[in-house]
């Protein structure tokens, strides 16, 4: 006898044997979405003594991992400042290791001695020069402490070092000068910037003691000399190193205007507008032009001086 086999026409649909990704399956057979899971097991968490409630809040979790990421970023950024700090530090401390150890040890004890002499400052830097003790390492020691105030942005010592620097560098210049730029600083410090006309007398006067005057007979004898009462042959004159000529004089004011006019004449060109950088330069410009005019007059003097 043989079986038939009848199809079934209402048999259910075919179920997958994995269940959805969003369902879960728990293992007491129960299924439910995952999202569920989480809010019932927020629900349930107990609360941790000493978190706000706003800890089991998502957003304020996120803004939170925001907040520790800034503040990650800022502390690199320090980090990142602070080496270029120790850098820089670094490499103005190097600039003195070409030098020996006793001579830096001596510029610093003497730069020190300038700023704690506070108004006797002048004497001291005076009796240094007169010393020689006034180099170009003491410059550089002056240099670096204002670099280091000006990077640590300590505007008073900024100001202090700063007029300490040019008052030494103009001490050097001026014993290293010739002794007709030493004449031409002297004549120029003469003026009290009102009396034109008596400071112009005064320099006439200056300069008729300082020139060597130009007559054979003065060049070849000392001043004073009496030929009447002078008895046998006359001695020669004795070479000085500071015997100044007038020619001399002329000769190197006259170069000197010459390069201060091209550097004022290139300085015109860049002029800008009315921003504090371009009047503070303007008044500076100024400040050279009087000055320029100043020489001009010393140095028509001196052309037209008559003994």
């Amino acid at each position: 006898m043989e079986a038939k086999l009848f199809p079934l026409t209402c048999a259910p649909p075919f179920q997958p044997l994995l269940p959805p990704s969003n369902v879960r399956i728990s293992r007491f057979g129960t299924t439910y979405s995952s999202g569920a899971v989480l809010r019932s097991m927020r629900k349930e968490e107990p609360l941790l003594e000493g978190m706000p409630k706003e800890y089991y809040d998502d957003e304020w979790q996120a803004r939170q991992r925001e907040k520790t990421k800034e503040l990650h970023r800022l502390r690199r950024e320090e980090e990142e400042e602070e080496e270029r700090k120790i850098d820089e530090y670094r490499e103005i401390g190097m600039r003195l290791k070409g030098y020996p150890e006793e001579d830096v040890i001596k510029a610093r004890k003497l730069v020190s001695s300038f700023i704690r002499a506070e108004e006797e400052v002048e004497e001291r830097i005076e009796e240094a020069a007169e010393r020689g003790e006034l180099t170009e390492l003491v410059l550089m020691v002056i240099w670096n402490r204002l670099d280091l105030a000006r990077r640590d942005d300590e505007k008073d010592a900024i100001r202090s070092l700063d007029l300490l620097y040019r008052r030494v560098e103009t001490e050097i210049l001026k014993r290293e000068a010739t002794p007709a730029m030493r004449l031409l600083n002297d004549l120029l410090n003469m003026h009290d910037g009102f009396d034109d006309e008596g400071w112009l007398k005064e320099c006439k006067k200056r300069m008729a003691n300082t020139f060597l005057r130009e007559d054979p007979f003065s060049i070849l004898v000392p001043s004073g000399f009496d030929i009447e009462k002078h008895d046998g042959p006359l001695p020669m004159p004795l070479e000085a190193d500071d015997v100044l000529l007038r020619v001399d004089f002329v000769r190197e004011v006259d170069a000197l205007l010459q390069e201060v006019r091209s550097e004022q004449n290139e300085a015109q060109s860049m002029e800008g507008g009315f921003e504090p950088e371009s009047v503070a330069v303007r008044l500076k410009e100024q400040e050279k032009k009087r000055t320029i005019r100043q020489v001009e007059s010393l140095l028509d003097l001196a052309i037209n001086l008559k003994w």
